[in-house]
């Protein structure tokens, strides 16, 4: 019989440590695929000769599964139990990535779409299962803590994904963007679009190897299950979960988080690939880069030096600063990335760039802070809590497609002035809406 761990059991933070490896490890995963999404974004563009939001529409069908298949997932977690279906939740990943093979053939950009659909459905599974484990894993406090443990490893994973997909896909197609694309005959841009085309197989075949081995080792892993309690009837889980603004609230603000924090990291390899920045689709890296130190920093000051309000507080107001910044930004200077990391050796980016990248300092505590504030105190509605927050991903669908839009129509650098009402609500979740316990 599975061990169980109740949220009444799991304070001790040494019983903790064997589960939260193991959910590291699907954060590492989860990371790697959801950040694939800004490599895959401008290559797909080529490849799929797109217009700049039919190739935001790639983070659209990926997202979209969140809404779509939240709830459905959640019922499958009670049927199934956590361990068994984050197991699913592999095989389905699995599935997604075996279907980019035939897409990749045909470069049909509809069996692209269903292929991100189908990965985003078995993210979703994962997600819903594993956050609220982290929750209740160990104290209430230091959840944001053990939220940023896992979010290290997730942008970590979000770093690297994009560095080997260059590495992998386009390691004979150095510098393509779609300016280069552009200056080719029609014979040979065919010619280059197809062999761009099928070098997605070998990849994505590997991933699935990868993907159902995993789902095999955590079927035999000594992962205990995560034992809610559970309410009478749906109806009075859905009049519970609606009682609570701090969650509602909270739902609306991971939506409009997750679309900033999609935008700052599947826009930067568009607009570099655009202003014919090499390698674009390797710029996501830049933004995890910075994502990571701010889950360091994180890690360092909460709770120690300052609560999960504050810190989610002071996300919000820098990503106001840094998109109004990104606005006027010089495309023809690269002073910022020179100053923070071209001593290193590193490439140097446009300002405007560079500072696309800074968002994703601005962005990462406020998952992590967000998801404690707003499970304050709902005991055992905690698990459809957590799929409605879930839902909230689905910002990263519907945000970015805005974006394109508007970028389409007013130009790039004036479709970020969209982040400042999302920052600003943000703020407002920080500083007074998470306290709200009832609707007045």
């Amino acid at each position: 019989m599975q061990k169980s761990v109740s949220s009444t059991t799991t304070e001790n933070n040494s019983s903790s440590l064997g589960p939260m490896a193991i959910i590291g490890v699907l954060f590492f995963l989860f990371g790697f695929i959801t950040w694939l999404n800004g490599a895959l974004i401008p290559f797909l563009q080529i490849v799929c000769d797109l217009s700049e939001p039919e190739a935001l529409f790639i983070a659209f069908a990926f997202y979209i599964a969140y809404v779509v298949m939240a709830l459905p997932m959640s019922w499958v977690l009670d049927k199934t139990g956590y361990k068994n279906g984050m197991a699913l939740g592999l095989v389905t990943i699995a599935l997604g990535c075996l279907l980019f093979i035939p897409a990749a053939f045909t470069q049909a950009f509809s069996v692209f779409l269903l292929a991100q659909f189908i990965v985003g459905t078995g993210l979703t599974i994962l997600q819903t299962a594993s956050n609220p484990y982290i929750v209740k894993i160990g104290p209430s406090e230091t959840a944001a803590v053990r939220i940023s443990i896992m979010g290290l490893l997730n942008k970590f994973a979000g770093f690297l994904a994009p560095i080997v997909f260059t590495a992998l896909v386009l390691n004979d197609f150095s510098n393509v963007n779609t300016q280069f694309i552009e200056t080719l005959s029609p014979v040979d841009k065919q010619a280059k679009i197809e062999a761009l085309s099928n070098a997605l197989v070998m990849p994505y075949l590997y991933m699935t190897g990868v993907l159902l081995v995993l789902a095999a080792l955590l079927k035999r892993s000594s992962l205990p299950e995560l034992d809610l309690e559970k309410l009478d009837s749906d109806e009075e889980e859905a009049k519970g979960l609606m009682s609570h603004p701090q969650l509602v609230l909270g739902v609306v603000t991971l939506f409009l988080y997750v679309g900033v924090e999609v935008i700052a990291g599947d826009t930067i390899g568009l607009f570099g690939s655009q202003l014919g920045v090499a390698n674009a689709t390797s710029l996501t890296s830049y933004t995890m880069a910075f994502m990571v130190v701010g889950y360091l920093i994180g890690l360092a000051v909460i709770p120690r030096f300052i609560n999960q309000a504050q810190a989610l507080a002071g996300s919000a107001m820098l990503g106001i600063v840094l998109s109004v910044l990104i606005i006027f930004a010089d495309n023809q200077s690269t002073l910022i990335s020179e100053i923070l990391w071209g001593w290193t050796g590193a490439p140097t980016l446009p300002n405007s760039i560079s500072l696309i990248a800074i968002l994703g300092f601005a962005n990462a505590m406020v998952w992590p802070a967000v998801w404690p504030l707003a499970l304050e105190g709902l005991n055992k509605l905690t698990a459809k809590a957590s799929a409605l927050l879930i839902m909230g991903i689905s910002g990263g669908a519907i945000l970015p497609v805005v974006y394109g839009y508007i970028a389409e129509s007013a130009g790039n650098q004036s479709a970020y002035w969209m982040m400042l009402p999302c920052y600003g609500f943000i703020l407002f979740y920080a500083l007074s809406g998470h306290k709200k316990r009832r609707w007045r």
